[in-house]
């Protein structure tokens, strides 16, 4: 049975997600405060979590930013923010979707069956198959299959977008792509967000890919256009 750690200050609407999520089969347990939100997710064995913005202690972006460092498994923030600033800054931090309310019950069970199913497609703690297919560039090695990347021998920890929009870039190198397509190409056309989404997403990919040296630079901007994964 998946487990759903809840971290939600609100106790009516905290209890009334635990409520469809036990009626649909899943196992949950409740935390108030982002403080409290954190240490249960370190410590304990989740499928996935739903964390509330503002929260008391610690909002919900520096919880999501915090896990995002050592945990893989789905984070879906909940809340009633649904500026488009909140929602890039949000995903930008490492949540996998983000689910304004007020929502439906039936939205918020297939949002968290959805992101469960997707990670344990991912087999992202499996080992890799020595037959999997590898795309290399340099020190850079992405597995697809495995969705694993290493730079200089290193892991690389990406989320699930961060590593797709790596895979798309990097299986079509030297084309320039506008922000918009990216976005269309790698989060579908009925995602929530615009192209600014992406611009947060190569950020953090090119902080995450920078070389021991600090020289290699994989995806370039082409000013005016949008962007490329550089082969020389």
């Amino acid at each position: 049975m998946a487990k759903i750690l809840i971290v939600e200050d609100d106790e009516l609407i905290a209890e009334l997600e635990r409520d469809y999520l036990e009626a649909n089969g899943y196992e949950t347990e409740l935390a108030y405060d982002g403080i409290t939100g954190e240490q249960m997710a370190v410590s304990g064995d989740y499928d996935a979590i739903l964390l509330d913005i503002m929260l008391p202690g610690k909002t919900g972006f520096d919880v999501c930013r915090d896990l995002r460092r050592t945990l893989r498994l789905p984070i879906i923030m909940v809340t009633a923010r649904k500026e488009d600033i909140d929602v890039i800054r949000g995903l930008g931090l490492g949540a996998d979707d983000y689910l304004i309310k007020p929502f439906s019950p039936a939205q918020l069970v297939a949002r968290v069956k959805s992101h469960i199913r997707i990670h344990e497609m991912l087999g992202q703690d499996g080992e890799e198959s020595e037959q999997e297919r590898e795309i290399r560039y340099g020190a850079l090695r992405i597995l697809p299959d495995s969705r694993r990347v290493y730079l200089e021998q290193r892991e690389v920890t990406l989320v699930k977008k961060e590593f797709e929009l790596l895979l798309f870039l990097a299986e079509n190198p030297n084309i320039v792509f506008s922000r918009d397509t990216l976005f269309d190409r790698v989060w579908g056309m009925d995602s929530l967000g615009d192209g600014a989404t992406v611009t947060v997403h190569i950020n953090r990919l090119r902080d995450k890919l920078r070389s021991v040296e600090g020289e290699v630079q994989f995806i370039e901007t082409v000013w005016g256009a949008g962007y490329r994964f550089r082969v020389d």
